[in-house]
């Protein structure tokens, strides 16, 4: 591939990744329930995405939110942990109880 060709792709592919991450920004409001992970998660992971492919393209604007590539894949790793429910999002576990049988045997 020429650096021309590259260039207009890597071009393309970040325009794709901002309107991407404007996307998900405006689903991830739409949660009944407040923010939904998922949709998050993912919105982190395009933004680091965008983030590192800026990098490497000529002539385009910086993303128009922080470019912290760490803060974004901690973001990202946070939001993943929320919507799969692990980590501190872990559900609950019951607490066991011995209980002790004092009455007769059947």
């Amino acid at each position: 591939m020429d650096d021309v060709v590259r260039a207009q792709e890597s071009v393309r592919a970040y325009g794709e990744l901002l309107a991407l991450a404007e996307r998900l920004e405006a689903l991830r409001q739409l949660g009944e329930d407040g923010v939904e992970a998922h949709t998050t998660a993912a919105l982190h992971a395009v933004r680091f995405a965008a983030t590192i492919l800026w990098r490497t393209v000529p002539d385009v604007p910086p993303p128009a939110f922080r470019q912290d590539d760490e803060r974004l894949l901690e973001l990202a790793a946070h939001w993943r942990e929320a919507a799969l429910g692990i980590g501190e999002f872990a559900p609950q576990r019951p607490t066991l109880r011995l209980v002790e049988n004092d009455g007769p045997s059947a």
